[in-house]
């Protein structure tokens, strides 16, 4: 699906004013990048974006970042600029985003959940069907594990009238990789939700684990619902083990578990008990559901795009994270609505208008 840049005719200034984002803004990683170009995308409007990860180690584009870019040149129709390996200045010039089957791969790890948090708000916007057919990491560090999506993000986007759905084909750990997601979505109006506090009556889950013991993925289930017990919470956690045969790429384990419109995951590492791995999962929801936002942080970030477009919505969350803070920045720069902040007994609610 890698397809190299092209340039059109049109003269950018007479066609449509360029905005320029500055990717130092807020924590400068890849989510400013990602959030603007699926934004320029959805709204049509080209975009430079410079000082691309400039203070990391590493600055610019790296290989996942580039993907995502590629990918989203794909789908909106784009020109680009600047799109390599190393890159700190991008140009995006939107054109129309088409339906139709996509298949990408990110390579080794790389997580297919960001990448779907940037295509999935801009495929909704096609005229027809988007399939995307995505390899890489499902349970990977630093991102929302692909069962969150399914279980936290999509009945959220439900609600606003979307139609999306994703299939784990094949999960992958780092830093094999190797995981495999087919995600559809279907052309739907975005409608802005205020989304409350749901009854807590059941958390709910899956501990899985790759080429592992059978046991490992028991016993993380085992102890994330005996910590739940005890902090007046009844589970049901399922268990998805994959044997360790030929054709498996990944090693690893994790579990998520949800509730509601909130959340919480661990993943496995090496020298790390399967037990550990079930109460920090356990900890982490129940730090959400104790909190009594009605959508958790990670959520909080993924609905802000969708909000602009909606041009409403609200919702509560626990912590307003550098992800959340970025996305609403870069959406008040494509759009003419404004997200206001109101701090709230230990909880942020957060008002699209």
């Amino acid at each position: 699906m890698l397809v190299e840049p092209f340039h059109i005719s049109i003269s950018t200034p007479d066609y449509c004013p360029m905005l320029t984002i500055d990717g130092t803004f807020g924590e400068g990683g890849g989510q400013i990048l990602r959030t603007s170009v699926a934004m320029a995308a959805i709204t049509k409007m080209p975009v430079k974006i410079v000082g691309i990860r400039s203070k990391r180690p590493k600055p610019g584009l790296s290989a996942q970042h580039l993907t995502a870019v590629r990918a989203m040149t794909e789908l909106a129709g784009a020109d680009t600029t600047g799109a390599m390996i190393g890159s700190t200045e991008l140009t995006f010039i939107p054109g129309e985003i088409s339906g139709g089957t996509y298949r990408m791969d990110i390579g080794t790890a790389g997580s297919i959940s960001l990448l779907l948090q940037c295509l999935i708000p801009v495929a909704l916007h096609a005229p027809g069907k988007v399939v995307l057919d995505i390899t890489g990491g499902t349970d990977v560090r630093w991102s929302p594990p692909i069962d969150h999506l399914r279980h936290v993000l999509l009945p959220a986007l439900a609600l606003m009238g979307c139609d999306v759905s994703i299939d784990i084909l094949k999960r992958g750990y780092y830093p094999r990789g190797g995981g495999r997601v087919r995600a559809v979505i279907e052309p739907s109006r975005i409608a802005g939700v205020d989304f409350y506090r749901e009854t807590v009556d059941m958390v709910y889950g899956c501990s899985h684990s790759s080429r592992l013991p059978e046991h490992v993925a028991r016993r993380q289930r085992n102890a994330a619902i005996s910590r739940l017990q005890d902090r007046g919470y009844d589970a049901v956690i399922d268990t998805d083990i994959t044997a360790a045969h030929k054709g498996v790429a990944s090693t690893g384990s994790g579990i998520t578990l949800w509730c509601g419109h909130v959340g919480g995951s661990a993943l496995g590492e090496r020298g790390k008990p399967a037990e550990v791995v079930g109460f920090d999962a356990a900890d982490n929801i129940i730090r959400e559901l104790d909190s009594g936002a009605s959508v958790d942080v990670y959520l909080a970030d993924q609905l802000i795009p969708c909000m602009a477009m909606a041009k409403s919505g609200s919702f509560t969350t626990r912590d307003l994270s550098l992800h959340t803070k970025t996305n609403i920045w870069v959406s008040e720069q494509f759009t003419d609505v404004k997200f206001d902040i109101k701090p709230s007994d230990r909880i942020f609610r957060v008002v699209c208008r």
